[in-house]
């Protein structure tokens, strides 16, 4: 029997979640599939939503020429743009369109012969000052494109720096900036990622971003209600290996961390933070067992954790557990463990794939 670790990735989920983007945002979609469609699988994510979606955004060249290599046709967005000019070729034969963020972009692309099939994509700088132009610098980007080629597609975009929670009022300042810089300049617009869909109506414009929530996943804090009935995408899953008794004072694992204070039946998973399970994991963080939920016991390995059995008698050597799905949400084992939902799903490596549709 090969090692009974594994990813799901339930397809069908996927479809539905954007269904519920389009139905709050509208107008059109962009589809984030950068760093591997969070850990999920770009090309068969990309492929699954490819009847849906008007566009797809990545972050890097390599992963937009690897969805036209599997064949999406659609409009590719490249989110951190382009590098250096040696891009510019691959940009074009690919029909990418390379977000412009910089004044120098924006004097290199008014050089070429014709536009980008998709026009140009420029990016403002909103208030979270990593990439993207201020208003002086977007006017005059707008209005080189526009003379260089007259009757060019500009799209605007923003990425705000606070959109993961439910606060009134605080894309405030951001939307204010952004309104006041595109004052009079007919562009469409870009505003929204998932957190903007999901709890800010104003944020909503031409075109929508879509990313975490695809997934399933929330952005707002761990320990509120999941919003729109999104649902997971991913789990992670295994099968208890072994189990043993240990008696009154007897430790499991590295370091002797976990350290019995009654006689405690172990079970051991072959699952560690070589599959992308978080070391960081506390003692008690939950693992779904069958029906049950059973914690943990002992540090995670590299290769290897270990629960506490003895109070799940229905589990024993065989029974599939869940790391992180529908029973564990990984929003609240991330949560555990200091990090974010999206470093979980988006370091899983060795464990073995299936996808579901």
């Amino acid at each position: 029997m090969s090692r009974p670790t594994s990813i799901h990735i339930n397809l069908e989920r996927l479809c539905e979640n954007f269904r519920c983007a389009r139905r709050l945002h509208g107008g059109s979609l962009l589809a984030v599939v950068k760093a591997n469609a969070y850990g999920h699988g770009a090309v068969a994510c990309a492929r699954a939503l490819a009847p849906q979606a008007e566009g797809f955004a990545v972050a890097i060249l390599e992963e937009g020429v690897e969805l036209r290599a599997a064949g999406i046709t659609q409009p590719i967005v490249l989110l951190e743009g382009i590098f250096s000019a040696a891009d510019l070729g691959q940009v074009r034969d690919q029909a990418l369109t390379a977000v412009l963020h910089q004044p120098w972009q924006v004097q290199l692309l008014s050089e070429l012969e014709v536009p980008p099939a998709g026009g140009f994509w420029l990016k403002f700088d909103s208030g979270m000052h990593r990439l993207g132009m201020n208003e002086p610098e977007l006017r005059w980007a707008v209005g080189r494109l526009r003379r260089r080629f007259p009757g060019v597609t500009v799209t605007v975009m923003t990425h705000f720096a606070h959109a993961d929670g439910v606060s009134p009022g605080v894309l405030d300042p951001a939307l204010t900036l952004f309104r006041q810089a595109i004052h009079g300049l007919s562009v469409r617009t870009s505003l929204a990622n998932s957190g903007a869909i999901l709890g800010y109506p104003e944020a909503r414009s031409d075109w929508g971003r879509p990313g975490l929530m695809l997934y399933g996943l929330d952005p707002a804090s761990p320990g509120q209600p999941v919003r729109a009935g999104l649902r997971p995408v991913m789990s992670l899953r295994s099968r208890i290996m072994a189990e043993r008794w240990i008696e009154k004072g007897e430790s499991v694992g590295y370091g002797g961390l976990f350290q019995a204070r009654r006689p405690v039946r172990i079970g051991v998973i072959p699952c560690g933070y070589a599959d992308g399970y978080p070391r960081t994991a506390p003692q008690g963080t939950w693992v779904g067992a069958g029906e049950d939920l059973v914690p943990l016991a002992g540090r995670v390995s590299m290769d290897m954790l270990t629960v506490d059995l003895t109070d799940a008698p229905r589990v024993t050597v065989g029974t599939e557990v869940e790391l992180w799905g529908d029973q564990v949400p990984v929003s609240t084992l991330a949560h555990c463990c200091g990090t974010l939902a999206y470093e979980l799903v988006c370091r899983v490596q060795r464990a073995a794939r299936h996808t579901d549709d």
